[in-house]
């Protein structure tokens, strides 16, 4: 079984191996080429373009893929469909499914845990982290 695991080799599916992807230290990206992030600031975003190069930064244990600026395409706008269910996903994962029943502005461990650590252990959450839960009691006029 141990000489089946050493076979086993991570693949990048945009580096053929063979080095024939350029490689750039940080800030030494020649012009035209910008990362994801870069991309998205400009108002782009890849386009379905495979990367022509990367950019290694911390003494090469991270990297990120470098794009052609020309080939980008402009980025989709956000519809409100698309924010009413990016909204709801949200609202998913930072509310409490616990007896309190808050939403939190960061996201819960509820993988872990299941519920918000007040509900959990009886730890204190600050009231400037959370929205309190709606009520739904009509007021009497």
């Amino acid at each position: 079984m141990a000489d089946q695991d050493e076979d086993l080799v991570d693949v990048d599916p945009h580096d053929p191996g063979d080095g024939a992807l350029p490689t750039f230290r940080w800030r030494q990206a020649g012009p035209g080429l910008a990362t994801r992030r870069q991309l998205r600031e400009m108002g782009l975003r890849p386009g379905g373009q495979e990367p022509v190069a990367r950019i290694e930064c911390r003494g090469g244990r991270r990297f990120a893929w470098l794009y052609r600026i020309d080939l980008a395409k402009p980025k989709v706008a956000m519809t409100l469909a698309k924010e009413a269910a990016l909204d709801k996903a949200m609202a998913a994962r930072q509310t409490c499914p616990g007896p309190c029943g808050r939403r939190y502005f960061h996201c819960l461990p509820l993988k872990t845990l299941g519920i918000c650590l007040e509900c959990y252990d009886g730890t204190p959450a600050d009231p400037a982290s959370y929205l309190a839960p709606p009520s739904h009691h009509l007021l009497a006029a």
